[in-house]
């Protein structure tokens, strides 16, 4: 997005629902510049959002409004991109936010409109002239969220999850994907890991495998990084393999060496990266914990297990120092 997209008005249905316009129930509040020199606004009253997801992707913020808030037609639930600085507020997204019974402002992100992946501050701007306030978490409600199950010829995946920041405040990671390859089950034994998952938006066909790639392992242009491949068994959508651990400990060359697993649903088709999103965790890493298990090879021994990355995508570490929980 290069510019601040407004969506049409929102109702009180939840997500997804047909929208209505937010009714103007009174003037505007004066802004600050409205106030005489010697009378300051009075100060913004922190604000909460509960939040509610449905099964399609979709999520409806439900504000509880100040005493005495008046909604105008500009009243809006924003949403910039984290780490961006100023430039944040040029790529945001303004979602209407309109009453929803007493002392109540409803706000919904659908699932049918395609946030870009990354993770995403949380405001509200009550159209009273102040600049938007961050807004703090409230109740969730992500059950449908739980164990999601799109259909699998969805062409494009997308999925937001709220969370907390380390400052308290709310904020939404978002995963824009397709086609994606969703990782279920994992069982890591001295042999190597075996995965499980679901592939959406798209089928397995001749040449399917999955792979996996050094990360930073091609430091000149004209190289390639070193790609481990493995065949996929499964039908349709369905997928397995097993990625052996001797061929990456053969490869190791010291320090903390990183696999990223990817998937090709067929000869010549474009790489997917495995990862799991279908869920209410936003950060898998801390959550979905694997061993490390050592493998004796020429250059000693190692310790090689999968993790889940920040972004919450699957990846094989090797290294010789155990296992640790920092990176990426």
């Amino acid at each position: 997005m290069n510019a601040s997209t407004q969506l049409p008005a929102t109702g009180a249905g939840p997500a997804g629902t047909e929208a209505v316009a937010p009714v103007l129930t009174g003037a505007p509040a004066p802004s600050a510049a409205e106030h005489g020199a010697g009378d300051a606004a009075p100060a913004a009253q922190p604000l909460r959002a509960d939040c509610i997801a449905d099964s399609a992707g979709g999520l409806t913020f439900d504000i509880t409004a100040p005493q005495g808030t008046r909604p105008v037609w500009s009243a809006a639930l924003v949403l910039r991109p984290r780490g961006e600085g100023d430039s944040a507020a040029h790529e945001e997204l303004r979602l209407p936010l309109g009453p929803n019974g007493s002392g109540r402002l409803r706000a919904v992100l659908p699932s049918t409109v395609a946030l870009p992946e990354g993770r995403w501050n949380v405001y509200a701007d009550l159209g009273d002239g102040r600049d938007p306030q961050r807004l703090l978490p409230g109740d969730n409600d992500l059950r449908p969220l739980v164990d999601r199950r799109p259909l699998a010829g969805i062409g494009r995946l997308g999925v937001r999850i709220p969370y907390t920041t380390r400052s308290g405040s709310l904020a939404l990671r978002s995963w824009l994907r397709g086609p994606h390859a969703e990782a279920a089950d994992i069982v890591v034994d001295a042999g190597g890991t075996t995965v499980t998952g679901r592939l959406y938006g798209a089928v397995l066909g001749p040449g399917a495998r999955a792979e996996a790639r050094l990360r930073g392992g091609a430091p000149e242009a004209d190289e390639v990084a070193p790609v481990v491949t493995v065949p996929l068994t499964g039908d349709g959508c369905e997928f397995t393999f097993t990625l052996p651990y001797v061929p990456l400990a053969e490869r190791w060359e010291g320090g903390d060496a990183r696999w990223d697993l990817w998937l090709r649903a067929a000869e010549g088709a474009e790489p997917v990266r495995i990862g799991r999103l279908l869920d209410d965790v936003p950060e898998k890493k801390a959550v979905f914990v694997h061993p490390a298990l050592p493998v004796g090879c020429s250059a000693g021994q190692l310790r090689i297990g999968p993790y889940y990355t920040l972004d919450n995508d699957l990846t094989i570490r090797v290294t010789d120092d155990g296992p640790d929980s920092t990176g990426c």
